[in-house]
């Protein structure tokens, strides 16, 4: 008597990659960022616009809140040094570093808007985490 052929054994299926944001979500990541932008036509607009979205995404997506806290710790930071160059103005080195504060801020903001949209998260450097 023959004995059946023993059938091959499955492969082992891939290891479950989380997915990562949503386009949603990356998009709502990018206005976090980019709604810093607001300080520039708003009396602390650039507070307001990553608070507000963080407030209103903080419990449904991990990301964006992740996101708009970084981009709120960040702009309070950029106006805590801003008021410290202010003060600096008296002793002439003010004004040029209020210049690069403006100027940094601008470049990180966009960089960081570049990132979540890519789906990633972005930590802005020498920035105070008071938000947590």
């Amino acid at each position: 008597m023959e004995t059946p052929p023993i059938p091959p054994t499955p492969p082992e299926p891939p290891p479950l990659i989380p997915p990562g944001p949503s386009q949603l979500e990356r998009t709502w990541a990018m206005a976090a960022h980019l709604s810093a932008f607001a300080g520039h036509f708003i009396p602390f607009g650039h507070i307001f616009g990553p608070l507000i979205i963080w407030l209103v995404k903080r419990d449904t997506s991990e990301f964006v809140a992740d996101q708009a806290r970084e981009a709120l710790n960040a702009q309070i930071s950029a106006t805590i040094y801003a008021a410290v160059a202010a003060v600096l103005i008296l002793i002439v080195i003010g004004l040029p570093l209020l210049f690069v504060i403006w100027l940094v801020d601008i470049i990180l903001v966009i960089i960081a808007a570049v990132t979540a949209n890519d789906g990633r998260r972005y930590r802005y450097p020498l920035i105070l985490r008071l938000v947590d």
